[in-house]
């Protein structure tokens, strides 16, 4: 079994144990796939649960993420469509979060949301980063501070910005291609940020640069690549085929939700693979020959 634990990489991703009539024991998500299912195999004196899991393990299937939000993600809709006998939670104890963008005159600026609205971004999993990414965003972008139905104390703060409505319009467009991933405006945020963290601890105003060192974890979060979870509601079957073994994936209402992976000739994995659509080839062949990996 360590042997297949060894092929894993130290990558992003979401893996699952087989006893050994093929029934799927747990699904858990890691950082790093191979130290964390390495874990399973040290001392697990205070996880007791684990400990009598841990002898039914005879097969490990792991798919790799392109983050760890993605990851989340991932682990999220399978233990919702299906919960493991081993898995105390079936969908994690993160809420579902998006983020509003108001860039009128009145009331501009960023807003979670619980419930999605035309025009938003997400979806995230999280309330605290989105909150702590909103915050960080405010902090480098304040665009809430150039309404034109501001209080005394925020014209006050709005002077000491140095913002006015007329840039209502400029920060607006920096908010919407830092969520959208742009990555030159995404650089740029995390500049700006990183210089405030170090502005602060520069002041000695550690609280302050703790604060900002948050935000900017998880403005990392927010804008990490994932497809896992969309806002639209698309449906679709992703395939790879690798070393005899077909990997599927199916998305449903804009959520992957569902794995498998069997046995297959290359003339009957044709059509799955054929109905793949290109954006997700390289995330289903990478799956495919991750299990064609472990089960050598």
């Amino acid at each position: 079994m360590l042997d297949g634990v060894r092929r894993l990489p130290y990558a992003p991703g979401v893996y699952r144990f087989r006893d050994a009539a093929g029934k799927v024991l747990y699904i858990g998500r890691a950082s790093q796939l191979r130290a964390r299912v390495a874990s399973y195999w040290s001392d697990l004196r205070d996880r007791p649960r684990l400990r009598r899991m841990v002898p039914l393990v005879a097969a490990v299937e792991a798919v790799v993420c392109d983050s760890v939000h993605e990851a989340a993600w991932l682990e999220r809709n399978l233990l919702r469509r299906r919960k493991p006998r081993w898995n105390r939670a079936r969908d994690g104890q993160e809420s579902t979060v998006h983020i509003g963008l108001d860039d009128g005159p009145h009331t501009p600026g960023l807003r979670i949301l619980y419930v999605p609205k035309p025009g938003c971004f997400g979806p995230y999993l999280g309330g605290a980063r989105g909150r702590n990414a909103v915050s960080g965003l405010h902090r480098i972008r304040p665009l809430a501070y150039t309404g034109a139905r501001l209080t005394g104390a925020e014209r006050d703060m709005a002077t000491a910005r140095g913002v006015t409505p007329g840039d209502r319009d400029a920060l607006a467009a920096s908010i919407r291609a830092i969520l959208r991933r742009e990555p030159a405006e995404l650089d740029r945020a995390r500049t700006d940020l990183v210089a405030l963290r170090e502005k602060a601890s520069a002041n000695l105003s550690f609280e302050l640069a703790a604060e900002i060192h948050e935000e900017l974890a998880a403005l990392d979060w927010i804008v990490s690549p994932q497809r896992i979870a969309t806002l639209e509601p698309q449906e679709l079957r992703a395939a790879g085929w690798a070393g005899g073994l077909l990997v599927l994936f199916r998305v449903r209402a804009g959520r992957l939700d569902e794995w498998t992976q069997r046995p297959s000739t290359p003339e009957r994995a044709k059509r799955y693979l054929a109905e793949t659509p290109d954006a997700w080839r390289d995330f289903a062949d990478r799956a495919a020959e991750l299990a064609v990996s472990l089960q050598q």
